[in-house]
């Protein structure tokens, strides 16, 4: 893993001084190593430079010969990269094969190797986490690339003198080549949802590369394009007749079961010891099972409270025991978590609602001595596990029979709701579903919603129609992919390349790097991905049993405790904290809003109203917490 850096300057230098900053801006994804280059070239119609920079955390080949930038002798090109290949090896034979020489033992090399080969469709053969940037000096191109999940981030700035890219959005301002400006859509996203959507970014001017894209720079011109995507429109669906097959539905999950075992297997490669981090739900749970299945004696992490309120060891320790792994126990209390939270707010690249919890466990991982760990995000997403897939349904449902109602009808019964019903978050909803009137993109949309369109423009009165539509843009388009989706694999696809992707994959990111940890995914391994995607809806939905897919892929390998738990995340008391430790804080943060950055942004009435909501009960904690988030980012990124 590391952080990485571009600085492509046309008819002018890339200053020295700019390129070691922006470097070591990036020190805490990679502590173990840092290094720069910069590249003189001349084109027939223009002179220009390009300067990378590197920061690496050492996991593959441990010694010098892993250092970056890197260079291949044989074609002159210059990679950064920010990643894992976990088939590298696998990639290296086959370049052997064909009278490919190399010098290390890095999955640097391989990518170097295999784009000098195969050029872009080297991504074809890359099974892996990655976000890397290529120098092909014989086409004087700049080629970046992204994973297919969108586990590693990448941010780029085109301008008419620059092309910039980093990992982190805040290294391309400290360049001092960006402005500093917010981005309208992408302040629509982060109140919508609580966090900003790909590939909109916080700042005007910066995009994210979206997952499955590679991008091209020449001679001044960018083109973006996609190489892969969930849903695999080759491979075909599952026939009616099978969907009601029980024999169908065994074959499925021995499939499943192999594709797991085999994406575990994969993820393990490593120089350095793999750890997992088990919350003692069925995700992680898995992850430890699947070990034990294929003789690995898996390193567990759990982190449990010190107060019995918040504290669910009993569950990790169940888990342990079953499959004897070398338990580990960081014990964290709520003061601890506390004190981390002006540190956690100071490590956000882009703001996020989420993300404390991740920054506190890697924290407290890193100091135990862990540097890799598995981690169980994107099973609920892939196996059905959010209340989401039964709920978005039920809104569809609604949305259509409310279509049919007369208008005439319509108006006074919304009216009624509005008198009768009382303010809550939830019924904010239901008046949104039945308000909007078309103006919904989709139900799932409003599900996930941090502020409903109606309470996101009396904060942000300011908010153009133009911003309105490039925020819908990245949602429609994510949206149009689910067509030909029965509905709980579309809501599968739109929790991946929304909600996953934007908040639980860039706060797993940053939040882990912070403390140089590389946190790794195998639910989201894209064979195993796609394979899901394409089983009907119906079978990974059961009253009885939650994700039953998995659970039955496993062949009841977890404990019944663990299946039948009632599902929860890491919980911090947030609810409680805004009322007590944190009151006085958040009230003078919300408070200076007119005097900052945002002052001529956000409405300062709007969002004491949503403080007061707050306190009175008829909101939860997560809006004016957002909104404090925000605040703070402010002050410390935009100022």
């Amino acid at each position: 893993m590391c952080g990485i850096v571009g600085i492509l300057a046309r008819n002018r230098h890339v200053p020295a001084d700019v390129l070691e900053r922006a470097t070591e801006s990036l020190a805490h994804r990679g502590p173990d190593d840092s290094g720069t280059t910069t590249i003189r070239q001349t084109a027939p119609s223009q002179a220009f430079e390009v300067g990378l920079g590197a920061r690496r955390l050492a996991i593959l080949d441990l010694t010098p010969f892993g250092h970056q930038p890197m260079q291949d002798p044989a074609t002159g090109n210059w990679i950064v990269y920010n990643g894992e290949i976990y088939n590298f090896r696998l990639v290296r034979e086959k370049l052997r094969q064909r009278d490919v020489s190399f010098v290390s033992n890095s999955d640097t090399e391989v990518i170097l190797k295999a784009y000098g080969y195969w050029g872009q469709e080297c991504l074809k053969h890359l099974r892996g986490i990655f976000a890397f940037a290529i120098w092909d000096a014989q086409r004087q191109s700049l080629f970046l690339a992204r994973d297919p999940m969108g586990v590693k981030p990448l941010y780029y700035h085109h301008s008419e003198n620059h092309f910039l890219f980093a990992s982190e959005v805040r290294t391309l301002l400290g360049t001092g080549l960006v402005g500093r400006r917010v981005d309208p859509a992408g302040l629509i996203h982060y109140l919508g949802f609580g966090s900003v959507y790909d590939p909109t970014t916080v700042i005007e001017g910066v995009a994210g590369l979206r997952p499955g894209h590679f991008l091209v720079w020449k001679d001044g011109t960018v083109r973006d394009e996609e190489y892969w995507d969930l849903i695999d429109e080759s491979s075909g669906t599952i026939r009616q007749l099978e969907i009601n097959s029980q024999a169908a539905r065994r074959n499925a999950a021995a499939e499943t079961a192999q594709q797991l075992r085999d994406a575990v297997s994969l993820q393990l490669v490593s120089d350095v010891p793999v750890g997992v981090f088990l919350s003692g739900g069925i995700d992680s749970s898995s992850l430890v099972a699947l070990l034990s299945s294929g003789g690995t004696r898996a390193s567990t992490f759990s982190l449990v409270f010190r107060e019995d309120e918040f504290n669910e060891a009993e569950f990790s320790r169940a888990v342990a025991q079953r499959f004897h792994s070398d338990h580990h126990e960081i014990s964290l209390s709520q003061q601890d978590a506390l004190v981390a939270i002006p540190e956690a707010l100071r490590a956000m690249d882009q703001p996020s609602m989420d993300g404390l919890n991740t920054y506190v466990i890697a924290q407290q991982a890193r100091a135990a001595g862990v540097k890799v760990a598995l981690s169980g995000l994107g099973g609920d997403e892939i196996f059905a596990g959010y209340s989401s897939f039964r709920t978005v349904v039920q809104m569809e449902k609604f949305v259509h029979c409310w279509h049919f109602l007369p208008a005439a009808l319509r108006r006074p019964l919304s009216s009624a709701l509005d008198l009768l019903v009382p303010a809550s978050d939830a019924n904010r909803k239901l008046f949104a579903l039945a308000h909007e009137n078309g103006s919904l993109v989709h139900p799932y949309f409003l599900s996930r919603a941090l502020f409903t369109r109606h309470l996101r423009a009396r904060i942000y009165p300011s908010a153009s129609e133009q911003a309105e539509q490039r925020a819908n843009a990245s949602l429609r388009q994510a949206l149009d992919r689910t067509q030909t989706l029965d509905p709980v694999n579309r809501v599968s696809y739109l929790e991946a390349r929304c909600y996953m992707l934007n908040t639980l994959l860039r706060d797993s990111d940053v939040m882990s790097m912070a403390h140089g940890v590389e946190v790794r995914v195998p639910f989201l391994d894209p064979l195993l991905v796609r394979k899901i995607l394409s089983l009907p809806g119906s079978w990974k939905l059961e009253a009885e049993v939650p994700k039953p897919l998995l659970v039955g892929a496993l062949a009841n390998a977890l404990p019944d405790q663990i299946v039948r738990r009632k599902k929860r995340g890491f919980t911090l008391p947030f609810k409680h904290w805004l009322r007590d430790e944190l009151r006085g804080n958040i009230e003078s943060t919300l408070r200076k809003i007119p005097e900052g950055p945002l002052g001529e942004i956000l409405s300062a009435n709007a969002v004491q109203c949503v403080w007061q909501d707050f306190l009175r009960g008829n909101t939860s904690w997560s809006r004016p917490w957002s909104l404090y988030v925000l605040q703070r980012w402010s002050e410390i990124n935009l100022c």
